[in-house]
């Protein structure tokens, strides 16, 4: 359901926005009936969150009225977060939310495969190769039987493969074996228990000047192939053009730094016709969109063309006898697809023209398994139609309430009720993350889960209304919670399942630079009041602990205490994974309840097994004061704090020359000339710095969008080179120089075990004053050796990197680690 006006209406309260109940108004409806009178589907598809084309999604969904959707093959968890610390599955659960906050601004649904975002890939062969491409086309075909869409649009382009990232062209060419393979009932068959082959009529691809060498040239060539449309048009009842919607949509990538300001006018759009039918002009040229396509149809689109033209926007009621009675034909519908979707169509529209407000409010935020908690439901009927509330059934447990109550015009009914929940009920996280997952693919060992953007919610309410003519309707509302905050008023959140003891190690990642202990922080908190027990850390062969256990006793739901253990490393360099388990009531619980929360999305909740990564390092370092200036969010500055150094975080606006010469070395975060403003004014002082035998350690910038053009002293262009190959070779171009050997000696051996990447926007040029350390590339590349440059400059050092090191950071990679060692202790 679209949500467009009420999204304008509280575009700056986004915090109740992204998670109040939906409430439609008038003109909201009228649109909602529109498009049950049209049944005609469109798939898009691209790689990413951010990949979709909003202007075309708005356009088809609230011009043509056609159900459309976005696909995008991950959830972009190998990006960067311009919001916060979030990376990985947390970054892909942030970027979800965001693709479903734009879907309801432009009106289309939102679907994934399993495919993990492992970063940045250069070749389709690549990408399909680490994804496991049987196992991603099987989640496309799967989709697309769902789905059944009548149009296929690719935003890339499938013919040109190594001109874009891998993950980009494998959408495309994986969206081509797709559109064959969802209408062969021999691919996938076992997909056959839960759904039907499918035929989509036709397959595009999203042509723009983005795919040519300039506008000018896109301008210019021929469109004789293709079928153009304007996207521009403006919708009076909105007071807004498509492109605005357009921008309001793509403004909701906020962890990208997407914000769009909308536009008028004109606004073309071309498609290029890939696969089948396309000898028609238009895009659903010559596809039967109305009910008539339906054995049984024809009553019911006559029926809805009626509700449509006689719609009152003062009274949307006065539409309820049709749209029941339409209601009624729809369930006698052959064809499952269409009756179970346009049944969920109108029941939501009848819901909105009757002013209905069905509610089921937990009188707490979260509960573990077996708790019992109070629910208030509430429901009312804003409309003089006659409704009676007969029956409220809660999930799980199959709570059955009979009220049999009469719905009188704005008359509130209430009641109180307990919910005892099972003690096999599931955690409340993503879906995709229950499994531990390798590089590619997510594991969901649920056929039916596939696809879906969130985990189904357990804890909900079904509402049992009766209409005139004994026509019974079902309405399932999820259990939430709320509260009155005194700022922004009636505030929603999701209702949470929880562990009954959350474990929390203070740190990801622990480095021990030598053999002495450290000691070890666990935060314990509590799902319920009154918990109790034992908790014991575990380590491996030649890791001491003590003590053996600590007792912990929490008295209050949500309080939490902090225990300490001692951990002794052994003398050799070694690696392992610190595990807690606390023991309550004979039960063994070992994970972490983590919230991800902002504004622009619902209040997320991951729980993950709980571990802390322990590092034994041989590792010498000198210097020990940093000074360090944020980018766009890493934990390089923390990790440095692991390995012994004082790391202070510098205001960029007020730093001076004189507050800089007590730092041994002052180190920028990853694209911090992209996103901190006030280096536009400082930077040179920071040149002054290293002039004066300073350290400056400037890590990966993008080369559009910096706030100076002077990145270095000396001259350095920035490219979009990278080494995607984490375990690329890498050749030590100068091998006596003191960043390779003191006061570490790094080897090749520093650069096992690397994640994701090598680095990325290396520099393509540099002045001779630049040493270049390092050689490295990707399969049938050129080397690239740009990742690692050191100049002398005055009496001081100026770094600069692309290595990724704030990817490595938190993985406890050790060479990474010894080699930024020795970049801050170079020149001492």
């Amino acid at each position: 359901m679209r949500k467009l006006i009420s999204f304008l209406f509280c575009f700056f309260l986004l915090n109740i926005q992204a998670q109040e109940p939906e409430k439609l108004n008038a003109t909201e409806i009228f649109q909602e009936i529109k498009k049950l009178n049209f049944l005609g589907s469109v798939l898009y598809i691209g790689a990413h969150p951010d990949d979709e084309n909003t202007r075309l999604i708005s356009f088809f969904s609230n011009k043509k009225n056609a159900r459309t959707a976005y696909l995008s093959l991950t959830r972009g968890d190998g990006g960067q977060n311009l919001i916060g610390p979030e990376l990985r599955e947390q970054l892909g659960i942030i970027r979800t939310q965001e693709l479903l906050a734009a879907r309801r601004i432009d009106g289309g649904e939102q679907f994934f495969t399993r495919a993990n975002d492992f970063g940045y890939s250069k070749t389709p062969e690549e990408t399909l190769e680490i994804w496991d491409k049987e196992q991603v086309l099987s989640d496309v075909v799967w989709i697309i039987r769902n789905f059944k869409p009548d149009v296929i649009i690719n935003r890339f382009d499938h013919r040109t493969p190594g001109s874009t990232h891998g993950h980009h062209t494998a959408s495309a060419l994986l969206s081509l074996e797709a559109f064959e393979a969802a209408a062969n009932p021999s691919k996938f068959s076992e997909q056959l228990k839960f759904t039907q082959p499918h035929k989509t009529n036709r397959l595009f691809f999203n042509t723009s000047p983005w795919f040519y060498d300039s506008q000018e040239a896109f301008k210019e060539a021929s469109k004789d192939q293709f079928i153009g449309f304007d996207t521009g048009v403006y919708f009076p009842l909105l007071g807004l053009s498509n492109p605005e919607i357009s921008a309001l949509s793509r403004s909701q990538h906020q962890s990208q730094g997407f914000g769009s300001s909308g536009s008028r006018g004109r606004q073309m759009e071309y498609l290029e016709p890939i696969k089948g039918d396309s000898t028609h002009t238009g895009i659903f040229e010559g596809i039967n969109t109305s009910w008539d396509k339906l054995n049984g149809g024809g009553e019911i689109g006559k029926i809805l063309t009626e509700v449509q033209e006689s719609y009152n926007f003062k009274d949307p009621a006065a539409s309820l006898p049709k749209l029941l009675e339409a209601y009624k034909l729809i369930q006698g519908l052959p064809n499952e697809h269409w009756r179970e979707l346009k049944t969920k169509e109108i029941k939501d529209i009848i819901y909105a023209s009757a002013g209905l407000f069905l509610e089921a409010v937990s009188s707490q935020p979260s509960a573990t398994p077996k708790d019992s908690l109070k629910v208030n439901l509430e429901a009312i009927n804003r409309s003089s139609y006659p409704i009676e509330l007969t029956e409220v059934s809660l999930n799980p447990n199959d709570v059955e309430i009979q009220p049999n109550v009469s719905l009188i015009e704005n008359q509130d009914w209430h009641l109180e009720t307990n919910l005892k929940l099972s003690e096999n009920i599931p955690y409340t996280t993503p879906y995709w993350l229950k499994q531990d997952s390798g590089n590619g693919m997510y594991k969901v060992a649920d056929q039916k889960l596939i696809g879906l953007p969130e985990t189904p919610k357990l804890a909900k309410a079904i509402f049992s209304l009766k209409f005139e003519d004994d026509i019974s309707i079902n309405f399932e509302k999820p259990i939430v919670y709320k509260y009155n905050d005194p700022v922004l008023g009636e505030t929603y959140q999701p209702f949470e399942i929880i562990p009954k003891v959350s474990l929390v190690f203070e740190d990801d990642v622990m480095i021990f630079e030598n053999e002495d202990s450290k000691t070890i922080k666990v935060k314990i908190t509590s799902g319920k009041a009154n918990v109790q027990g034992l908790l014991s850390l575990s380590a491996g062969k030649g890791w001491k602990i003590t003590p053996e256990n600590h007792k912990f006793q929490l008295q209050q739901k949500g309080s939490s205490t902090t225990v300490f253990f001692h951990v002794k490393p052994p003398q050799e360099q070694d690696e392992t994974f610190i595990i807690p388990t606390a023991t309550v009531d004979g039960k063994e619980f070992s994970e972490k309840s983590v919230t991800i929360e902002y504004e622009h999305i619902p209040k997320q909740n991951l729980v993950v097994p709980s571990k802390l990564k322990a590092v034994r390092l041989e590792i010498e370092k000198k210097g020990k004061l940093i000074g360090y200036i944020d980018g766009a969010g890493d934990v390089v500055s923390e990790s440095l704090e692991q390995i012994g150094y004082k790391v202070n975080k510098l205001n960029v606006s007020s730093i001076s020359q004189t507050s800089l010469e007590k730092y041994d070395a002052v180190v920028m975060g990853i694209r911090a000339l992209n996103t901190v403003e006030a280096l536009k004014y400082k930077y040179e002082l920071l040149f002054d710095y290293v002039h004066n035998g300073g350290n400056l350690i400037v890590q990966y910038n993008t080369n559009r969008g910096l706030v100076t053009e002077n990145i270095s002293p000396f001259t350095l262009e920035l490219s979009r080179d990278r080494v995607t190959d984490e375990m690329a070779e890498v050749e030590f171009l100068a091998e006596t120089h003191p960043v390779l050997n003191s006061p570490n000696t790094i080897t090749n051996n520093d650069f096992n075990n690397w994640v994701q990447e090598r680095g990325l926007y290396f520099p393509e040029s540099w002045s001779e004053e630049f040493t270049a350390i390092l050689s490295m590339n990707d399969k049938n590349e050129t080397p690239k050796n740009g990742s690692l440059l050191v100049a002398k400059y005055g009496q001081g050092y100026f770094i600069y990197t692309g290595l990724s090191f704030f990817r490595q950071f938190p993985e406890g990679v050790p060479g990474a680690y010894r080699l930024f060692a020795n970049m801050i202790s170079i020149g001492k």
